[in-house]
């Protein structure tokens, strides 16, 4: 006569990274999207392309602010899509690239030349490049 054991698998539990550290982590790619915008911005005044958008110029600084301001919505949506999305992670990436190339519209329509277009859409996918993943890491899958 033989006896069967069945032993159960241990409980496994997977805690979902914590806000703060989705907002540390999202922080340190906001101020690094905002310092990359800036870098970009200034070199393409530097090498000659006009930051100038209907005749008013943007400053370089304007373009970490404005970085600094979308990231930071970026990151509302982030902790919304954290506690009622069922795959935060998965909403996160198709919400932040829908937005990305939304962003782009503007930029395509807006009173400039195409140097300047072209500058503006880079910044925005330098930000989204550095912000999307390193908030998506803090997201459950």
């Amino acid at each position: 006569m033989s006896a069967t054991t069945y032993t159960a698998a241990p409980a496994t539990t997977t805690t979902a990274p914590s806000a703060g550290s989705l907002l540390r982590r999202g922080a340190v790619a906001t101020v690094a999207a905002a310092a990359a915008t800036t870098v970009i911005a200034t070199v393409g005044q530097a090498v000659g392309i006009s930051l100038a958008v209907s005749g008013a110029p943007i400053p370089p600084a304007g373009f970490a602010t404005l970085t600094v301001v979308f990231a930071v919505l970026g990151l509302l949506i982030a902790l919304v899509l954290r506690r009622f999305a069922r795959s935060p992670r998965t909403a996160w990436i198709r919400t932040t690239v829908v937005l990305t190339a939304l962003s782009l519209v503007p930029d395509l329509l807006a009173d400039a030349a195409g140097s300047t277009k072209a500058l503006l859409m880079g910044t925005h996918l330098v930000a989204a490049a550095i912000v999307i993943p390193a908030v998506a890491a803090r997201l459950r899958a």
